[in-house]
């Protein structure tokens, strides 16, 4: 069968190619130095995972060379987007300060685009949103993963796109009229205490390639490192989830790996995982699924609902088997796991979700049965909280592991043989900045253009004054410790 391949609806004029080019002295300082009319209207810098979408990610690199330059277009199974941007970002400064105004307009209009999976969105995300750059360059997302999510709730489609210099340059004009939406970005930290024996570590799946930039154990310099503890802290823009369906997914990246034959598109990959999901029991959980693995066995979960408010115990149903915090309208390939409640079923608890309200809504379902609702028209799962921050709180229990993911990217993790606790908890850290094309299913409480009306509670998180045990932390999260700027240089300037 072959796979579908999809075409943006809505098509915008791309324009001269001269318009997204950028000179090669700007990309690399080893260049010699050209003099060039005019600024490009809209410059990029392409990233692409080579080795998602089957054969389409190296299709899609050959094509944007030929109608960029090789220097804009980058594999990132060669080079990482942290070195890419740490070389910009000092040759644009050393070129402002020598007086070149057409490597500052480039800077100041760039825009960048991702191609690959969730995974591979999420950890260009990261590094951008490390350098703290009062108007970082906005990120458009190629669908060439499995469920797409995040291209998914920007209007970029979820299904492979065609990588001929046609369907290329249409995507290229898309960009160029692309509308910006800032989007909330969450700090996760999971500590627990170091064990006597065993291990209690997080357990990737047998390939796991981007989620150590997004989750990763903290250095002994690390303001959150506690002796005698583990810890470990990350970032994700979409999602956390956490049970039966991370299990799934956990299955799906290790029988990727041994078996790569069987993953050649996404038509492929989607069966495979559909039939996964039937192998682990996710449509009969209550035969193969003991209660003791459903979350309210193992785990104490606590929300505070505002900056600066009290932890409230939530209270959840002993039948939910799998828990999904999400910031974005699309988990497991484009379904809305909060939904869209209409105007008179919204209650003084529950909003309408925003991507940009400093809230993260909290779902769970008992079983992919329960999740087949979200086919339906105006169909959710159990919408438990929507919160600034959430805590979860394992103890010993019958099980000793559960699965947990991030944006995609699953990990197995032990759970406590003894009286300690390991502690998850997820707080509002900030925003980055996304690029949106129609139609977007991601509503903004910045946009005039959304469909529904503004909340009550848009001013309420503007300036977020969280713990100051937390604050640090939120210095870095989800970029390679590598990216470091030399001493002298000062990216103030390039905002």
């Amino acid at each position: 069968m072959e796979e579908e391949i999809e075409t943006p609806r809505d098509l915008k004029p791309c324009g001269p190619l001269e318009e997204y080019r950028i000179p090669d002295y700007v990309l690399r300082p080893d260049a010699q130095q050209v003099l060039v009319d005019h600024a490009p209207q809209c410059p990029v810098i392409v990233f692409i995972n080579s080795k998602s979408g089957g054969q389409l990610g190296s299709s899609l690199i050959k094509t944007y060379r030929e109608l960029l330059s090789e220097a804009q277009v980058i594999d990132l199974s060669e080079e990482t987007p942290d070195k890419v941007l740490h070389r910009l970002y000092v040759n644009v400064e050393r070129l402002k300060i020598e007086g070149d105004i057409l490597a500052v307009q480039i800077w100041r209009t760039m825009r960048l685009i991702v191609a690959g999976g969730d995974g591979t969105a999420s950890w260009l995300l990261g590094v951008v949103s490390d350098l703290k750059l009062s108007h970082p360059p906005p990120i458009a997302t190629v669908p060439l993963g499995t469920g797409n999510n995040l291209p998914f709730s920007f209007g970029w489609g979820k299904k492979n796109p065609s990588t001929d210099q046609e369907a290329v340059k249409i995507f290229l004009g898309l960009v160029k009229h692309a509308k910006e939406i800032k989007i909330d970005s969450w700090h996760l930290i999971l500590r627990m205490k170091a064990p006597k024996e065993g291990p209690c570590e997080p357990i990737a799946p047998l390939e796991l390639p981007h989620s150590l930039h997004a989750f990763h154990r903290v250095s002994s310099g690390d303001s959150h490192d506690v002796e005698g503890y583990h810890t470990f802290r990350g970032g994700f823009w979409n999602y956390f989830s956490m049970g039966m369906d991370a299990e799934i997914s956990y299955a799906f990246h290790s029988e990727r790996k041994r078996n790569p034959e069987k993953f050649k598109n996404q038509l492929t990959n989607q069966g495979q995982y559909a039939k996964l999901g039937l192998k682990q029991g996710w449509f009969c959980a209550s035969l193969s699924h003991p209660s003791s693995r459903n979350i309210p066995h193992f785990a104490k979960v606590k929300v505070m609902k505002k900056p600066g408010g009290h932890w409230e115990e939530l209270q959840i149903h002993h039948s939910i088997r799998s828990i999904v915090c999400v910031n974005l309208p699309s988990f497991s390939g484009g379904l809305n796991p909060w939904g869209e409640p209409g105007a008179r079923r919204i209650n003084t608890e529950f909003t309408m979700p925003y991507v940009d309200d400093g809230l993260i809504e909290v779902v769970g379902f008992r079983d992919a049965w329960h999740g087949l609702v979200l086919l339906a028209p105006n169909g959710h799962g159990h919408r438990l909280a929507q919160t600034h921050r959430i805590r979860f709180e394992f103890h010993k229990g019958m099980v000793d592991h559960t699965f947990m993911r991030v944006d995609g990217e699953p990990w197995k993790q032990p759970l406590p043989k003894d009286d300690d606790t390991i502690v998850i908890e997820i707080s509002h850290q900030g925003q980055v900045t996304m690029l949106a094309n129609e139609p977007c299913k991601s509503m903004s409480l910045s946009d005039p253009l959304s469909s529904h009306g503004h909340s009550d509670h848009s001013d309420e998180h503007k300036n977020d004054v969280d713990d100051e045990e937390w604050e640090d932390g939120r210095r870095k999260f989800g970029a390679a410790e590598t990216f470091k700027l030399p001493d002298e240089i000062d990216i103030a300037h390039l905002s």
